[in-house]
């Protein structure tokens, strides 16, 4: 059983920086693809990016690409998102997902299972 739990998240103005955590325990976190959604209010939850943590393959979503970065430090069992000129459409609950693919098309057929969820983090973007 893989537990996840995420910090970071605030109340920024847009342009500013923001980086979330993604803390694992109850396994290793190089066995798994780790990564991010997020959920505005009133919209579905949407995949952000992913990590393999074994090899560093990267998925980032078209909207975030350029200014989100993923990364993995195994040795803490963390992985980080660091966000970048942040718009105020990026607020949303963050959410760290396990066996989240790194595959573009995965997520553009929706053929993928999450198998471990955060209980996510608040990132609101407002001047």
């Amino acid at each position: 059983q893989l537990q996840l739990v995420e910090s970071g998240g605030g109340l920024v103005q847009p342009g500013s920086s923001l980086r979330l955590s993604c803390v694992a325990s109850g396994s290793t976190v190089d066995l798994y693809q780790i990564g991010w959604f997020r959920q505005a209010p009133g919209k579905e939850r949407e995949p952000v990016s992913c990590i393999n943590t074994n090899d560093g393959t990267t998925y980032y979503a078209d909207s975030v690409q350029g200014r989100f970065t993923i990364s993995r430090d195994n040795t803490k069992n963390t992985v980080h998102l660091q966000m970048n000129s942040l718009k105020p459409e990026d607020t949303a609950h963050y959410y760290c997902a396990a066996n989240c693919p790194v595959l573009r098309l995965s997520y553009m057929t929706k053929r993928y299972k999450i198998d471990y969820w955060g209980q996510g983090t608040p990132v609101t973007v407002a001047s």
